[in-house]
């Protein structure tokens, strides 16, 4: 329980964010961040369920990322839709997921987070950079339960 308080003491939505919406700047790509104050037993049942109730895959290229997070149980997990999957595939994620876990180690949960979420960015908009004129399709902010 302390944990869990400390990591929502700590997290700076605002910032957070605002990271969402610099890296979506360049792609159409969607990112959504998702902090859970459950203590899910099946983590990753849990974050494709979240994925589909947070409209992710009604992105139009598929090209949706989660970043699903209990500090509860101390894990995370980062979802890429099909569309971004198939670009980047595992390789790519792990990368990610140690970085932030590095952050979370020291207690920078926002940092952990914003970088998560930059480091998604800069994916998607080699991959799907944003046409012009085109549209925020989900809303830039982080989501909890």
């Amino acid at each position: 329980m302390k944990q869990m308080r400390a990591f929502f003491s700590t997290l700076d939505h605002d910032r957070i964010v605002a990271a969402i919406a610099a890296a979506e700047s360049g792609t159409s790509g969607q990112i959504r961040v998702h902090v859970t104050h459950q203590k899910p037993r099946q983590l990753e049942e849990r974050a494709h369920r979240r994925f589909e109730l947070l409209g992710m895959t009604k992105t139009p290229e598929r090209n949706g990322v989660l970043l699903y997070i209990a500090p509860n149980i101390r894990k995370f997990r980062i979802l890429g839709d099909r569309g971004v999957h198939e670009k980047c595939g595992d390789e790519f994620w792990a990368e990610v997921a140690g970085q932030i876990e590095s952050h979370f180690r020291k207690g920078e949960f926002t940092e952990g987070i914003v970088h998560g979420v930059m480091k998604a960015g800069q994916l998607l908009g080699e991959h799907f950079p944003k046409a012009p004129g085109a549209a925020n399709v989900l809303p830039d902010e982080v989501t909890e339960d």
